[in-house]
Order: structure tokens, then sequence, then C-alpha cells
């Protein structure tokens, strides 16, 4: 098929079009940047056509429309990611409104099927998940975002639509373009400066297992689905451990009690919001509040329907330090024993 991938240049989005290309389609970027695409795919040795790259904006119904002509499916993975208040008005103006938009042009394009890439903190929520997979409850910006824009998602979903939502967890593994501020916590913990982490736990998932859930329901015909990309309930000693397993050093680290850790992550939040952007430690109170839902979601139809076995977390862990040492973000001295 020809299928149109809106943040195809991101972390999660790069994946999944290399995933697409493994299996013989055809893929066209709808881009803001068109020079990030050489930059993003020539480690792995894939070049676009010119007539492959749309620019455009995924918040303009022309430009999104454009980039549909010729297309029989859409994977939708643009969004705006971040955990610090300062971006928080930035990520509630566009995620939901290009979910909307994207969705909604790809539709009445005639795609089949139309994938929306939603993210678990769409489903964190007190008192639990279950099969129906509950919306969450954390008013913070990018979780209610991307709740805002599961709700366009299962708009359509109600009205039959082919739309299938696939949520990932806490990205791990490598090739992080951007190096995004789930990449940056990863390497502060990794250097061994960030010995902190909220009580509970939540879903992690390995960045190449969220683009296998996509490459596999890329199949026409099959109707609104779901789908929690398998992985493990991460809490603080399997990050740590598994960290420290693959540098060969210790990180010690105090996992705070719920109390405990909203409280300095609000205090270390309310600094921060008086400072100019680029100073960030990524002890967010959004993070914290995602641990501390510790809601355990149901992978089972991702394993069962599209036969995904995830990627050992050890063995993210691992892939994700040996490209952060080779791309030259983390020292040599941390390279995987």
């Amino acid at each position: 098929m020809r299928i149109l991938v809106t943040g195809g240049t991101g972390y999660v989005g790069s994946h999944m079009v290399l995933a697409l290309l493994r299996d013989g389609h055809s893929v066209r970027l709808l881009v803001r940047r068109p020079e990030q695409v050489a930059e993003t795919f020539a480690p792995h040795g894939v070049a676009f056509a010119t007539e492959d790259v749309v620019t455009g904006d995924v918040l303009d119904a022309a430009s999104v429309g454009a980039a549909l002509e010729g297309c029989d499916a859409v994977v939708h993975a643009a969004a705006i990611f971040s955990l610090d208040p300062r971006k928080a008005q930035e990520m509630l103006s566009t995620n939901a409104q290009a979910t909307k938009v994207v969705l909604g042009a790809a539709l009445d394009h005639g795609c089949d099927p139309v994938v929306h890439i939603s993210s678990s903190v769409a489903l964190m929520r007190h008192g639990g998940s279950g099969p129906d997979l509950p919306l969450g409850d954390i008013d913070h910006a990018y979780s209610k975002s991307k709740v805002l824009s599961e709700e366009v998602a299962r708009e359509f979903q109600a009205a039959g639509k082919p739309v299938v939502t696939v949520y990932p967890g806490a990205i791990y593994g490598p090739y992080d373009p951007y190096v995004g501020s789930q990449t940056e916590r990863f390497f502060w913990v990794v250097k061994g400066r960030f010995p902190m982490w909220s009580k509970g736990g939540l879903l992690a998932t390995d960045v190449r297992d969220s683009a296998e859930v996509v490459a596999r329901v890329m199949e026409p015909g099959k109707g609104p689905r779901r789908y929690v990309v398998p992985g493990i309930h991460m809490r603080a000693k399997d990050l740590y451990s598994a960290i420290a397993k693959a540098i060969g050093r210790r990180r010690p680290y105090v996992e705070l009690p719920p109390k405990l850790g909203v409280l300095t992550a609000t205090v270390v939040e309310t600094v921060q919001t008086r400072l100019p952007e680029r100073f960030h430690y990524p002890a967010d109170l959004e993070g914290a509040e995602m641990s501390l839902r510790d809601t355990h979601l149901d992978d089972g139809p991702a394993r069962r329907d599209l036969g995904i076995t995830p990627i050992p977390f050890e063995q993210s862990i691992r892939d994700e330090i040996a490209w952060a040492v080779d791309a030259g973000h983390l020292p040599a001295k941390y390279r995987p024993r």
C-alpha cells in the first residue's frame, strides 16, 4: 500500500516508517522541515524521492489533503511531546486539533486503515484499567492533550470508521533522532544524575515493538481496533537495575513515596517555570503522576491477535545505550559490557 505518515521523522514515527518500508509498502512523509528527513534516515541507509516528502502542517487541512493524494492508508504519529509545563499551551492547542484534521481528512479520502498513534498516558487513571481501556484522568498538559486526541479517535471508531489506535508506553530503544525529553531523562539516569523515582509503575515499551504493531495492523477491511503495545509494567527497580547491568556500574536510587514524589516534583517544577526553557531537570510533576497512577494495561490483544512478542526490557536498555554511545550522546565509558 501507499501510506502517508505524519511525524515520520520523530523517534516513534521513524521506526514505524522503517517497519513499513521493510514490509514493502510505499511511504509518503508529511513534514514541516524537509531537511530533517535525510538527517533522520541516513543512519538507516534510506533515502526518499522528492515526491515522497510533502512540506506542510498537520493543522492545515489543505496540506494534509495534498499529501493524501494517491495514498491508501495513514499513520498519524505527529504530536508535541513534553512534560515541561512551559510547553503546555502549545500541546493543548496542537495535538487534539491535529488528530481531528488528519484522521478526518484520511477518512474522507477513503483510507483504510487510519492508524492513530496515541499513548498509554491517555489511559492512566486511578482505579485501574480494563478491557475497554477507559480514558485517563491526569490533569496535566501532555496527558490531557492525548486524552482529547483519543476522544476524537473514539468518536470515529464509534461510528464504525476504520481507525486503529495504537498505545505505546514510555519508549526505550535505539535511534531517537531528536533526542526528545524521554531520551533526555534516560541519559540523566545512565549518568547517575537522576537518583530518584516516584513510587508506582507504568507501561514501558520498545520503540521497535511500537513500529511492529503498526506494521501488522496495516490491513484494510478490519474496522476499528485498539492495541496496547506489549511491554512491561516498569517500576524503578526495573529501570535502574537494567541500566546498572548494562553499563557495569551501580546506579543507586531512592523510590519516593507518593506524597514526597509529588512534593519534590512540584518544587522542581515551580523553580523551573521561572527559568528559560533550556534549563530543564526532568523531575516533572506530570511524570510523577504517571508513576503514581500505577495503571496496569492489557496488552494481550496485540500479543494474541498480532503475534507480538516484546523485545526483553534489558535488551531495549542495552541497545539504547549502545546507540547513544555510538552517536556521541553518551561517553564511551557507558558502552554496554
